[in-house]
């Protein structure tokens, strides 16, 4: 009878105490996992809903302003082709007499609510403007009036005016005797950029080159977006927008950078390239969300400081452990701070010394190539004297007209060395020759004819194969010739080695014409690095490796493209792809072999 009340006593409170324990652990536990999984689930259902609609509405914003632009553009493009034709400016120019010219031009700009109205005369100087302080300014060497003159439609012209940007459509005003003047018309977009600035939005225009043209900041404009991040202080708006939507895709919905999260729409106006953005906060889809959220973990938080306060009596040891861990965490995280930042200058010292070795290289590289070129010129000087000292002789025994022949050889030795000079600038040069028509293949037969002492004397089989019709392509006869006499060059060079050297020159026609160059050598070892300047696989002397650097810069400037690859049976083969002229299509080939 004592045992039996004892042993109820041993399962009885202390058995219930400790399995009351277990389970309320249990709960807490699992509650805890609830209000993670209810508070994630419904931050990202409610974040997207929210983030949609301002998406949207920033998307439409958008679309509105970029119509307003263009709406603006198009509305006062048409003017400068009627007030052109305005027989009263057209008289006023003829006569000099601007007396009533500049009330006539208010007289317009209060129908078409333009910037500003400018009637330029013939000597680009201001004779009558709605803008009474730009009487007598000249606009001579302006763009606004240098591409009126070249062209006889509308010109569209972006002048930088100090922090602004100034927007003009330019016409020439002709009369029977010829050029008149030029009409200006100030197409007034400054006022939806002082709209924009009244919004919470930052919104920005670019050009096609991407130069900001008008923005809600002053100081972004002539800037690029990655030149304003760099301009402002990191508290601007254009920053935040940027280093917030950079890894965006990357972060959740609801990610904040530097305190603020922010969504970018782009979009583009259909009017010479370009583009428009707005940086938008999300400030008002946090609050929303944040409602929800808060109300959610406002319960969960008082269930669980409840939990808590039943079940931790060791809550002020566990909080002076996580005071203590935290306290190191601070200490790890400034080490790493400073690891990351020692870090960083190493890596800047390190580009220093790539910058420092690449100048290195450059140098080097030009050492050699002044040595290549003074080589090239000794043997055409060398030769020039002995021409001379031949002419001097033929003179004394009078014999003129054989000392004119050595005259002659001398001149085109002297052309000669002017072609070795041409070839290392042309490379610095990108374009600017007028483009003409021109046949492929006089000029193929011009670059043999210059290249007949080198392939005589080496003696290789050349193998024309060329179409019937003329292969006509737009560009300039002398860089097109210069460009096939640096792959026969090339060709020569590369059979220099071989027992019976053989050249294969092919010229057709379809969408393109395709100069083909093929020779049976010892082929091309690095194709990636073939056209990059001062590449060679010559001897010290024999090239500068400037000849197919250049060549690819010409077929490029022409629209075509210059390629290079290894034959199935061994050799090089090089394509030169231009443009051809539509008109003149050939419709046969005829092989020739020489």
């Amino acid at each position: 009878m004592a045992r039996t009340p004892n042993h109820a006593s041993q399962d009885g409170p202390a058995g219930r105490l400790r399995t009351l324990s277990w389970r309320a652990r249990l709960a807490l536990v699992i509650l805890v996992v609830l209000a993670v999984a209810t508070v994630a689930v419904t931050n990202r259902l409610l974040t997207d809903r929210f983030t949609e609609t301002t998406r949207n509405r920033a998307e439409l914003r958008l679309v509105l302003y970029g119509g307003n632009l263009l709406s603006e553009l198009r509305q006062n493009a048409i003017v400068p082709q009627l007030l052109s034709r305005d027989p009263t400016l057209i008289s006023a120019l003829a006569s000099s007499d601007f007396s009533q010219s500049s009330q006539r031009l208010i007289s317009f700009n209060e129908e078409i609510s333009a910037a500003s109205l400018t009637l330029l005369g013939n000597d680009g100087r201001v004779v009558a403007s709605t803008v009474r302080e730009s009487l007598g300014q000249s606009y001579r060497e302006s763009p606004v009036f240098v591409d009126a003159l070249r062209s006889k439609d509308n010109v569209f012209t972006i002048l930088r005016d100090e922090n602004r940007f100034r927007f003009f459509y330019s016409r020439r005003v002709e009369n029977q005797a010829g050029l008149a003047g030029v009409i200006l018309v100030e197409v007034g977009l400054g006022k939806y950029e002082r709209a924009w600035a009244g919004i919470s939005d930052a919104v920005l225009v670019t050009d096609s080159e991407g130069q900001i043209i008008l923005a809600t900041e002053p100081r972004w404009r002539g800037l690029t977006e990655e030149e304003a991040l760099a301009e402002e202080p990191p508290s601007s708006a254009i920053q935040r927008a940027l280093q917030a939507t950079a890894d965006w895709s990357t972060l959740p919905p609801d990610a904040y950078v530097e305190g603020e999260a922010v969504m970018r729409v782009a979009g583009r106006v259909a009017f010479r390239g370009w583009r428009i953005a707005s940086f938008t906060t999300y400030a008002s889809v946090r609050e929303k969300v944040n409602g929800f959220l808060a109300l959610e973990i406002m319960c969960f938080a008082i269930l669980l400081a409840l939990a808590f306060y039943f079940l931790n009596r060791k809550a002020t040891v566990r909080m002076a452990l996580f005071q203590r861990e935290s306290a190191e965490l601070r200490a790890l995280n400034l080490r790493l701070q400073r690891e990351i930042a020692e870090r960083q200058r190493v890596q800047e010292n390190l580009a220093v010394a790539e910058q420092t070795l690449a100048q290195s290289s450059k140098l080097a590289a030009l050492g050699e190539m002044s040595a290549a070129v003074s080589h090239e010129l000794n043997q055409p000087l060398a030769a020039m004297k002995t021409y001379l000292a031949g002419a001097r002789l033929l003179l004394r025994r009078n014999r003129p007209e054989e000392a004119v022949s050595s005259f002659q050889r001398i001149d085109d030795l002297i052309e000669r060395m002017g072609a070795i000079t041409r070839q290392l600038k042309s490379y610095a040069r990108q374009s600017g020759n007028e483009l003409k028509p021109v046949n492929m293949a006089d000029a193929l037969n011009s670059a043999l004819a210059m290249m007949e002492p080198q392939l005589r004397e080496r003696q290789v089989k050349i193998t024309r194969t060329l179409p019937d019709a003329p292969v006509m392509v737009m560009g300039d006869r002398i860089r097109i010739e210069q460009v096939m006499i640096n792959l026969l060059r090339n060709a020569l060079d590369a059979t220099r080695s071989v027992p019976d050297a053989a050249i294969d020159i092919l010229l057709a026609a379809g969408e393109t014409a395709v100069l083909t160059v093929r020779d049976n050598g010892v082929g091309i070892k690095d194709i990636e690095s073939l056209f990059e300047p001062f590449y060679t696989t010559k001897q010290p002397g024999e090239g500068v490796g400037l000849g197919l650097a250049i060549s690819s810069g010409i077929v490029n400037d022409l629209g075509g493209r210059l390629t290079a690859r290894n034959a199935a049976a061994g050799g090089a083969v090089f394509e030169m792809q231009l443009p051809i002229l539509p008109e003149d299509r050939p419709t046969a080939e005829r092989p020739a072999a020489e």
